[in-house]
Formats: C-alpha cells, structure tokens, sequence
C-alpha cells in the first residue's frame, strides 16, 4: 500500500495514522465467528454496519453531536412555553442511521432471516453501533424496551406499537398520532428516592378507563424530546405504570414542564433532563398496582443493552491502542512487541473477548428462553450479571487502553476520550453496581432453584474445570445467604464463570485457558499486564486483533 505525503510524514515523525476506516465487523474474530451461522443477508448487513461505524464520515458525526451538546428552550419570544430540546443536526443524522437498522425495533419484527435470533442479531449491531457513539443509543434503547412495558396493556399496545416498529426516524415536534414513528423515553427515578422507586412521590388519579392524570417530578428523564415517556406514579391501588405522550391531540404540552437539561460528564450528545409535570394525562400499563412488575420487563432489555454498549466501547477502545502501538515505535523496536506492553494489551484483549462473549449469549437467552428453561433462568440471573461487571471494568479498561496511547491519547481529537468519558454511565444507568448485586440475591432468596440450572450450563462448557468453580459458586451463595454484603463476591464469581463457560463453547481454546487460569485460578490482581509467561500474549494479541491489511 502506498502511502500518501501526510501519512509518509507521520510515519517519519514516529506517529501512526489514526484508527478508522477499519471494518468493526471484518475485524473482530469473536463477532464473526458467532455470526458464522446466521443467514448471508443478515451477515452482509452486520459487514456494511461495521464498515460505517469507523468510517471517517460516521466519526465526524458522533464528534460534532458530542461537541454540539443540545440545548434546552423553555420559552419563546412572546414569553410562551416552549419546552423544547434541540439538537445537532449530526445528532438526527445519527438516529436516522440507527432508526434504519432497526436498533430501536428489530428485536419485535418478524423477520425470516432473524427468526429465533433477533435478540441476539440486534446484539451484533447495537454492541458494532455502540463503538461509533453511544449518547443517541439511550432513546433508542427505551425505545426497544418500551414493547415489553406497554404489552401490558392491548389497547395501547395496539395503538403504539406500530409507530413504535416504524424505521422511519421522524424528528418534527408534533403529537404522536400525526408520524409515522415514535421514540419513547423513561422516568422513573425521583430526588427523595433515587433507584428506590417505591419512594416516589408523584401521584396518578383515575380519570377514565385506562387514563390517569399524573402530578409530581423526575430527577431524572433522559431523551426529552421523545414522543411519550414509560413513567412512574402512586395511585390508589399502589405504583402504577404509565405510558405518557409528551403532547396532546391538538399540539399542546401535556402538562411537562422542562426544568434544565443535565451537565453530564458524559453522554454529553444526549439530553437528560429534570421534569415537573402537572394534570398530565397517561395510560395505564397494566394493573394500577403492578408498576413496578411492569417497568422491571422494559428494564431487563435495558439493562442487555448496557452491557452490550460497554462491551462495545472497550472493544473499540482497545482497537485504536492496538493500533497506536502497531505504528509506533519505542528505543527501535514496534512498541506491541515491548514484552510489557504486549501483555498489558493481552489482557485487556481477555476482559473484552469475555464481557462480548457474555453480553451476546445473554441475547441468546433471551432469544430462547421461551421454549427452555436453562436459558430463562439464564436470562434471570446473568442480565444483572452481565450488566454488573460489563458496565464495572469498562472504565478501568478504556483508561488503560488511554494509556498505551500516551498523551495522544488524552485528548479530545481521538473517539477514545468520548469513550472513556461514556463508559461509567452504563454502571449507573437503569441500577448500579449494588442493585444489580441485590437483583441476584433476590433470585437467591425466591428462585434458587434457577441457580441449578445456570449450573448446568457452565458446567457443560466449563469442561473439566467445572467441579471445582461450581463448588466456588455454592460457597459464594451460602456465604450471601449469611451475609448480605457479600453478594458483590457472588456476582463477580457468577460474571467470570460464566464469561469462561461461553469462551469455551465458542471454541476459544486457548483464549479460554488464559481467561480463566488468570480470573478464575490465581491469586489477587489489580490492574491489567499481570499475565504470566505461560500464556502466548502476542498470539492472543494478533488472534483477537488482526492487522489491518
């Protein structure tokens, strides 16, 4: 390949041309080899997502909605509300490309080539989508999960759910019933009780059958600008559910009135805003008492895409340090190949192929849970799981990945600042570290029984290591059953076992071995280059990261 002026004196000035224009999709082995079986179309649609994830024109776009933050007008010129976000035009380009590959419906279409594996072909794309920019992932997030919520209720699933599964993204400030699509967002958590959802405050009278009128506030409500919110209010009966249009029939508001638009660390393309809302009408999602059973079926969906989205920022984040460290060199030699640096990115390279490995099984748990009763219990005790320690290593990881690229690296020129200043929403977002551990013990306490079966299935891919990291696993559980403070320990076992069990039935091999002989089998670490020379750091480099040709 020849190289052009610009990059000949890159090369001279020891400084590598930057990392895009590489195939998201061609160049991860553990993405291809997992989409081997599905259907050619639907692998030559993951190859042109793939293919415009790293180009430089869709890199561009995310860097411009990430600097162009939105902004909030809650007034006009006559002094009128307005209560109105507007964003930068690469924002909507962005949701237009996401709307069109289905992101946000693909999961609830009825399409032959997905038939018993849309969870898990949306998996492949939103985890590809996710390593370009992650802030208009959130509406589209809702969105999907929204189905599960609002099948609550037939009427309005009837209602919505075709606009819902529209792909034709549509931006205009009009009521829902004049578009041809929807996005839809999420309120739940409130100032005095934060993920203690059954503290709110906000109140739901009935008005009529199905239709309340909601009063209260949300400290948190992220994509304002969507065409309803799945909200939270108290009624008679208990915490109700309740899908609510952001505008009436004839234009007007419905009753929300905008307050600020966060100042997020991250995230920064997406607004998240902070609502009061007076004699604002919504649905009723299922029975008035049954709010909180409700929103858990769109939360679980949510919590999938966490750690599908960390998972993705790592992988990307480690692409471009791979790639720095390939073009570089150090005392004349390429710095990948510096003894330390090799095995510094190595098992980097471990954490990311397990939390992928992890996150695209857990979609294929969804995907069959239905017709078996591993992978419903699968489903049950792996989402707060994977979501845990998916969303937890993510920073640490995309740090260190900062690092291998120096300075260069801490600036706000390369996609990986964006990621790293991205990666510790996910841990926060839709339950933190410590509710997704109290998600497992509540498991433990009214389903052990599904623990069994989870078992099952690290035992039948764990292979000989099996015995002995089950009888880990029951010590953790009887330990958190005697002490609740403990269930970090269990979750943290549950993630790494079960990471193991599916690297193995993906037929990593030796990839498996050095990921659970350095998680499951030694002694304490604390940060990452800690492998021994047992493992063949650079074969595991080259295998998971091939050069670019």
């Amino acid at each position: 390949m020849t190289l052009n002026r610009n990059e000949q004196k890159l090369a001279e000035l020891n400084q590598p041309k930057p990392w895009s224009g590489i195939n998201a999709f061609r160049s991860d082995p553990l993405v291809v080899d997992i989409a081997a079986s599905m259907p050619r179309p639907l692998r030559d649609d993951f190859e042109a997502l793939g293919r415009y994830v790293t180009s430089p024109e869709a890199q561009d776009l995310a860097r411009m909605a990430n600097e162009g933050v939105p902004k909030l007008r809650t007034h006009g010129p006559r002094g009128e509300r307005l209560d109105v976000v507007e964003f930068h035009p690469a924002w909507h380009a962005l949701m237009r490309r996401s709307m069109t590959s289905g992101l946000h419906a693909s999961a609830w279409e009825n399409i032959a080539d997905e038939h018993g594996r849309s969870h898990k072909a949306r998996a492949i794309r939103f985890y590809m989508t996710a390593q370009l920019e992650c802030g208009h992932l959130c509406p589209l997030t809702m969105t999907s999960a929204s189905v599960a919520a609002i099948s609550a209720s037939p009427a309005v699933q009837k209602e919505w759910a075709p606009k819902i599964l529209s792909r034709k993204y549509d931006s205009s400030n009009r009521p829902w019933m004049q578009k041809p699509s929807v996005t839809i967002g999420m309120g739940m958590t409130e100032k005095q009780g934060g993920t203690d959802v059954r503290a709110n405050t906000s109140t739901a009278e009935r008005v009529g059958e199905g239709i309340y009128r909601l009063n209260g506030h949300k400290w948190f409500m992220s994509a304002p600008m969507s065409d309803a919110f799945v909200m939270l209010a108290q009624t008679r009966d208990g915490l109700g559910c309740f899908l609510v249009p952001r505008l009436l029939e004839d234009g007007s508001a419905n009753g929300l009135r905008f307050q600020r638009l966060k100042d997020k660390l991250g995230n920064r393309s997406n607004a998240s805003s902070e609502v009061e809302f007076s004699d604002t009408f919504g649905f009723v999602l299922g029975t008035p008492d049954a709010g909180i059973r409700t929103i858990l079926d769109m939360v679980t969906l949510t919590r999938l895409d966490c750690a599908l989205a960390s998972a993705g920022m790592m992988r990307a984040s480690l692409a471009e340090a791979v790639h720095h460290v390939r073009g570089r060199k150090v005392s004349g030699k390429a710095l990948v190949a510096q003894p330390m640096m090799t095995r510094v990115l190595a098992d980097m390279a471990l954490d990311v192929a397990a939390a992928s490995a992890l996150s695209f099984r857990l979609a294929e748990a969804f995907d069959k849970a239905r017709d078996s009763a591993e992978d419903a219990a699968y489903a049950r005790i792996m989402t707060p799981v994977a979501k845990y320690w998916s969303c937890k290593i993510a920073p640490a990881l995309i740090y260190e990945a900062m690092e291998c690229l120096g300075g260069s690296g801490y600036v706000e020129e390369r996609p990986i600042a964006r990621h790293y200043r991205e990666a510790p929403v996910n841990a926060i977002w839709e339950g933190s570290g410590n509710v997704m551990a109290l998600d497992v013990l509540r498991v433990l306490t009214r389903g052990k029984d599904l623990f069994e079966l989870l078992f099952q299935v690290i035992s039948r891919d764990l292979g000989p290591s099996a015995k002995k990291t089950v009888d880990v696993l029951r010590a953790a559980m009887s330990l958190c059953e005697r002490d609740e403070g403990a269930a970090r320990m269990l979750v943290e076992q549950l993630a790494l076992a079960a990471a193991a069990a599916e690297l193995y039935r993906l037929g990593a091999g030796r990839i498996a071995d050095a990921f659970l002989e350095s998680r499951l089998a030694a002694g304490w670490r604390s940060t990452y280059g800690m492998l021994d020379s047992r493992f063949d750091s650079a074969y595991i480099v080259d295998l998971l990261y091939p050069a670019a040709t």
